[in-house]
């Protein structure tokens, strides 16, 4: 019989960059717990950079159900992968029955998540979960870990980058006339949600303040997605920006976010990648989300500007009409966050 702390341990992870960087703090507490075990997580493609050079994990595993796992031929493909690793126990961070029921089909014994009526014959071990919205995302990931009986010890979240990620900012940097002594401010002004995003008109006048009494080097970043908005944000300018967007990968980002003066972004996941490598300084930008239950944790390098207009906070309203929680918040705002 295997010893507890041989066991092979297997994590089904959430979907979303965000979500699966507040993991991180699960992740290490189970490592703890199970210090010889072999430890695998499973995350979308898209995730995979969030976990790469995670020191607790010993394995990541794709799991892509609208792509390359799409269809019930390649879903039992990959049932049969995962029967063949023999893990022993599984904690499913995901309130999917579907997750739930790949890991009963995989013959994994112990199924630990929390309960949902559909998926309750699925799990060996039942967890209640909290009331809607009454935990921050890392606690409620944490909540598996510790009402499963384990030890939880901190709260804080984790990401890796390389010297060779360091060293290629740095040389784009110095390629675009950023040196050292330069106030480097990095905005974000991308998103998922379009009701989560700050106008382009107050980027585009917050970005010719800081350039023009701030004397910084402002560089927007994004994806390749966001190429187009950042060129509608530069068009409003007076003085010009350095575009980055699809210059860096996500481990670039770190790279990035550690080395900036002052890191600004709404609530998505780049905001939680800046706070896990411990950047400088950061604005963050809160609408129709909760700092409390999606803000960044530790918070004490950063700055949270949220205005009551009379909303329900949160709201997820994907589609708001107004957006008037967002253009509540001023570039005057932010200029006295950074220079209080």
């Amino acid at each position: 019989m295997k010893e507890a702390a041989d066991k092979k341990i297997l994590i089904f992870n959430v979907n979303w960059m965000g979500d699966v960087l507040f993991s991180t703090a699960a992740i290490r507490n189970i490592r703890r717990n199970f210090p010889r075990g072999f430890i695998a997580c499973i995350v979308p493609s898209r995730c995979y950079p969030v976990l790469k050079g995670n020191p607790n994990l010993d394995e990541i595993i794709i799991f892509d159900e609208k792509d390359r796992h799409k269809g019930i031929f390649r879903r039992f493909e990959f049932i049969r992968s995962l029967r063949m690793k023999g893990f022993d126990i599984a904690f499913l961070l995901h309130r999917s029955f579907t997750r739930a029921l790949i890991c009963r089909l995989a013959g994994i014994p112990e199924r630990v998540g929390h309960y949902t009526k559909k998926r309750s014959f699925l799990l060996t071990k039942k967890i209640f979960p909290p009331p809607r919205d009454s935990l921050h995302r890392i606690d409620y990931y944490l909540d598996i870990v510790e009402r499963a009986g384990l030890k939880v010890e901190d709260r804080y979240t984790e990401f890796y980058y390389s010297d060779e990620d360091a060293r290629f900012v740095r040389e784009f940097l110095q390629k675009n006339s950023a040196g050292k002594d330069d106030l480097l401010v990095v905005i974000n002004p991308g998103g998922n949600w379009l009701s989560k995003r700050w106008p382009k008109e107050y980027w585009a006048q917050l970005s010719d303040r800081l350039i023009e009494d701030l004397g910084a080097k402002v560089v927007i970043t994004g994806g390749h997605n966001d190429l187009s908005l950042a060129g509608q944000i530069r068009e409003r300018m007076r003085f010009k920006p350095i575009i980055a967007c699809g210059a860096f990968n996500i481990k670039q980002l770190g790279a990035l976010s550690k080395e900036a003066g002052v890191f600004i972004t709404a609530d998505t996941g780049p905001l939680h990648i800046a706070n896990s490598v411990g950047a400088k300084k950061i604005i963050a930008l809160f609408g129709p989300t909760s700092p409390q239950i999606t803000g960044p944790y530790p918070s004490k390098n950063v700055v949270i500007l949220q205005k009551d207009v009379g909303c329900k906070i949160p709201c997820y309203e994907v589609k708001c009409k107004d957006n008037r929680c967002m253009k509540a918040i001023t570039p005057d705002d932010i200029i006295r966050a950074i220079r209080p």
